[in-house]
């Protein structure tokens, strides 16, 4: 079967079952070999600048009529897919569904097209089986999922059997973006309250959105992982003044206590993929440190004052004010 992904999310759950596509979007590169495959997604603005800078050109992009995204169509028509996997949860993230579909009624193919929406784990663990259906890989899936479940338990697990008390569950904040200040919706609630901390920002499948500094100010966060998304941990480095440089920043019970991290959030925070359970195993430590705990793999997560400054690539932010 020629399948044709639009997101990296959807590409990587393809190759957990064993598939290479023959189109990817511009963003995918993961696994790394698919970052040698034709793209059929462009993005309309510069993403290589400041949060503040791309979230005005994502605002711009969503009020007129050409969007964030375009689907090369003559490379899609070429590629002749039987296949094609998109989303449906945010235009700003990625190529969405009804870009998808315009660009399919310009081919001569008639591929299905398969929309994911996932706003929990629940729903990426469903994503993998729903695709795993429609490539005939059910059995790939069916262990792909069983694999993940039995990850997300043993997390679960550990975190039982710490006992924790209310009071034991540190007040978490995830930021989804700097400026503005938005906090991680979707399935970010369920990974720190699996992980043993509190998420009273956000309850689960709720979407990311900016919120009032004061109302961040008032939570007094007792952790904070800053995972912007689209942004590895270089480019989070360069914009690390959009939290640092607010009022109160120094007084906030986190960074009084030393408890700020900086995650990966282009990789592992905002991919509803497999590498979400990478996340949670990410998280456990952070939120619930052990004794013999050695920390998330510096890959993915680090102590924020540890960000170095270099060159990064990035995509625009999950703002959910273009929903």
């Amino acid at each position: 079967m020629r399948v044709v992904t639009t997101l990296p999310s959807a590409t990587e759950i393809v190759a957990a079952l064993g598939i290479e596509p023959v189109g990817v979007s511009h963003e995918c590169d993961f696994p790394p070999e698919v970052e040698s495959l034709p793209p059929v997604t462009e993005s309309r603005i510069e993403t290589n600048t400041t949060s503040e800078e791309i979230d005005r050109q994502v605002l711009e992009s969503t009020t007129d009529d050409d969007g964030v995204y375009e689907v090369d169509c003559e490379t899609l028509e070429a590629l002749e897919p039987d296949l094609i996997v998109t989303q449906g949860m945010c235009d700003v993230c990625a190529v969405d569904e009804a870009v998808v579909a315009d660009a399919v009624d310009e081919i001569d193919a008639d591929p299905q097209v398969l929309t994911t929406d996932p706003h929990s784990v629940a729903d990426v663990l469903a994503d993998v089986s729903r695709i795993g259906e429609a490539t005939g890989r059910e059995e790939r899936a069916r262990a792909v999922r069983t694999e993940l479940e039995e990850r997300i338990d043993a997390v679960q697990n550990r975190t039982s059997e710490l006992g924790l008390e209310e009071e034991d569950r540190p007040r978490v904040a995830v930021f989804d973006w700097t400026d503005p200040a938005m906090i991680a919706g979707h399935w970010t609630a369920e990974l720190v309250e699996w992980a043993g901390g509190e998420y009273g920002l956000a309850d689960t499948g709720e979407r990311s959105r900016p919120r009032e500094w004061e109302e961040i100010r008032a939570y007094d966060p007792e952790l904070i992982v800053v995972a912007p998304c689209g942004f590895d941990l270089a480019q989070t480095a360069e914009n690390r003044s959009d939290l640092t440089d607010r009022e109160g920043w120094e007084e906030l019970t986190a960074v009084q206590d030393g408890r700020v991290w900086a995650m990966d959030g282009d990789h592992y925070l905002n991919r509803p993929g497999p590498r979400l359970v990478d996340t949670l195993e990410a998280l456990a430590p952070i939120v619930q440190p052990g004794p013999s705990d050695v920390g998330p793999p510096a890959e993915v997560a680090v102590p924020f004052d540890a960000l170095e400054t270099q060159g990064s690539r990035v995509r625009p932010p999950a703002d959910s004010r273009a929903d």
